[in-house]
């Protein structure tokens, strides 16, 4: 599964969808693979365009799968991704640990 580390955004919703936009969509489209995308936890305002960039991303990727993963830490995040690598069905989420919202 290739990653994308992007918990790098903005704060502002509009402003991380651009940014994403332009340092990660052209990767994420090439990808041959499977994706999962890395995000930082956001608050509620992050939610609709993450959801929107991801399903996309799954549509135009099929049969590969893209999902997003928001975790705190490291820790967090590889268990989702441990999750991600067992479960083959799984695609277009934005998959969310409990207690990661901002």
């Amino acid at each position: 599964m290739k990653l994308i580390d992007a918990r790098d955004l903005p704060g502002a919703p509009l402003d991380a969808a651009i940014e994403f936009a332009r340092a990660h969509m052209a990767e994420a489209r090439e990808a041959d693979t499977d994706l999962a995308v890395l995000l930082s936890p956001a608050d509620h305002t992050h939610a609709s365009w993450r959801k929107a960039v991801i399903e996309e991303l799954a549509r135009e990727a099929a049969p590969r799968r893209v999902n997003a993963v928001v975790a705190p830490d490291e820790t967090a995040a590889n268990e989702v991704l441990d999750f991600l690598a067992r479960a083959p069905g799984v695609t277009g989420q934005v998959l969310e640990v409990a207690g990661a919202a901002a």
